[in-house]
């Protein structure tokens, strides 16, 4: 089964990282990246994106709007918030929108739950 990752972070540093993240974890998953949320709105309108890694605080939007209104349209999806802020509000909005947290900076083993987890999501709604 092919997985594309979505990966929305205004910093190129902060996609390089992930991208060398999720490659150590899932080699044969194929990234995108986005530098902003409008890129990533154009992204999922153009192409399947089966994986959503959104940054927290980006400039015209923070990565929470992001996803929630990719959760609007894409409700199993699994999403993560990577943030360095890490605030108990932050946290629980994540949940509300049933996106997980995963803490900057990115590792291969911060993300591996989160990676683990999306790939039997995936598996389960095939």
């Amino acid at each position: 089964m092919s997985v594309t990752v979505l990966v929305v972070d205004d910093s190129k540093l902060a996609r390089i990282n992930a991208g060398k993240a999720l490659n150590q974890l899932q080699p044969e998953w194929r990234r995108i990246e986005a530098a902003s949320a409008a890129d990533a709105l154009e992204v999922v309108g153009r192409e399947p994106v089966d994986i959503a890694l959104i940054d927290f605080n980006m400039e015209e939007k923070d990565g929470l709007t992001l996803a929630a209104e990719l959760r609007e349209t894409y409700p199993v999806m699994p999403i993560a918030i990577i943030t360095a802020n890490i605030q108990d509000e932050i946290i629980s909005r994540a949940r509300e929108i049933n996106a997980s947290f995963v803490a900057k900076p990115l590792t291969a083993e911060g993300l591996q739950g989160f990676v683990s987890g999306a790939a039997l999501r995936l598996r389960a709604n095939s």
